[in-house]
């Protein structure tokens, strides 16, 4: 990455931690993937049970691999044949792992969903929620991150899943209404009723779509 846009997402990083912050949310800077791991599994207490709503930017970090192989009890929803057991047991995790469509520089997640199971494991469940982020996803106001949510993360989660939605082959969002769509629900969390239930990791790197 670019050394000025280096410095220029660190200095930004600090705006969004102090967003977050107001929303009752705690935030971490890490500097790289391996920082962010870091302070992942330093947050994750071993014995403790993890899931995920396919997070691709806990994945690149390596986090999964670490919990996998670590003293955790994670589970795995794809080694589940009933996919609504392992959806159902993500509710009572001790911290479910995910990562945001976008969200703005004074702390607001946007995040959309087809079948609802990450959203709404966001919003209630879970006795934590930890949000790896990386800072292509920072954006400057609401309007801008759900227009990045719509019209970036969904069409390329739609191409990822070889689903045929109009964006799936346009790359913008059609606001369809078609059989295959994600964005069946939105989420915006502006705040967090309970302190420290919501965690953040800002990395200064481009993480996700």
């Amino acid at each position: 990455m670019n050394e000025n846009i280096f410095k220029r997402n660190e200095l930004l990083a600090q705006k969004v931690i102090k967003g977050l912050e107001s929303r009752n949310m705690t935030a971490f800077y890490a500097g790289s993937k391996e920082a962010a791991l870091a302070k992942a599994l330093e947050l994750i207490p071993e014995k403790s049970s993890v899931t995920m709503g396919g997070a691709m930017s806990a994945h690149e970090i390596g986090l999964v691999d670490a919990l996998k192989n670590g003293d955790y009890n994670f589970i795995d929803r794809d080694a589940y044949e009933d996919k609504r057991a392992a959806m159902l047991a993500a509710y009572d995790a001790d911290f479910f792992l995910s990562s945001v469509n976008a969200m703005t520089e004074d702390g607001i997640l946007v995040n959309i969903d087809g079948n609802s199971n990450r959203v709404s494991a966001i919003a209630q469940g879970p006795k934590k929620v930890l949000f790896i982020v990386g800072m292509n996803k920072v954006c400057n106001d609401l309007d801008g991150a759900m227009k990045r949510a719509r019209n970036v993360a969904a069409p390329i989660n739609a191409q990822r899943f070889g689903l045929s939605t109009p964006c799936a082959r346009t790359g913008a969002c059609m606001d369809c209404k078609s059989p295959d769509t994600i964005c069946c629900q939105f989420l915006i969390t502006r705040f967090s009723r309970h302190k420290d239930r919501i965690s953040v990791i800002l990395v200064n790197d481009d993480l996700g779509f």
